[in-house]
């Protein structure tokens, strides 16, 4: 394995870490020099300060421990990189589980992450994500904001 393929892998995998442990401003640093597009929507932010306002909009964290309750697997990473030009791409599929108090541990949305990555200074980091939500569970304890089929998201 080449060092950007374990430094994409880890950029993904970190990505999961942080929004299950709550930390939406980690997060957001992940994102601070890219932009994030979903599939059928307008949605495009770009940006910390941007992405910071979309999670914290959009995602419901629990006052027990300050976290969303769930748990992100991303799976299938196929990894494609240009060490040359510094740049890398992967397709990956998530699955996002939730369980809470009143709510028993289940699935609650799956799709696919579409990312673009850009060595800077020797350190790689993420340039876009293009997220596809494909299959829908029960997001009422998820989701701050109504998401449906068409993976609407509001324009913030």
């Amino acid at each position: 394995m080449t060092p950007g393929y374990i430094a994409i892998t880890t950029l993904i995998y970190t990505y999961a870490e942080r929004i299950d442990l709550g930390d939406f401003d980690g997060v957001a640093d992940l994102f601070s020099d890219a932009t994030i597009t979903v599939e059928g929507t307008d949605t495009q932010m770009s940006g910390k300060a941007p992405v910071l306002a979309m999670y914290q909009a959009t995602t419901r964290l629990y006052p027990d421990n300050g976290t969303p309750h769930t748990k992100h697997v991303t799976t299938n990473l196929i990894i494609d990189i240009d060490e040359g030009a510094g740049t890398g791409r992967c397709r990956s599929y998530f699955t996002v589980f939730q369980g809470v108090d009143d709510f028993p541990a289940q699935p609650v949305i799956a799709g696919r992450y579409h990312d673009r990555f850009e060595r800077v200074d020797g350190g790689w980091r993420f340039a876009h994500r293009h997220m596809f939500c494909d299959l829908f569970g029960d997001l009422s304890r998820h989701m701050l904001i109504p998401i449906g089929p068409g993976g609407e998201l509001p324009t913030l």
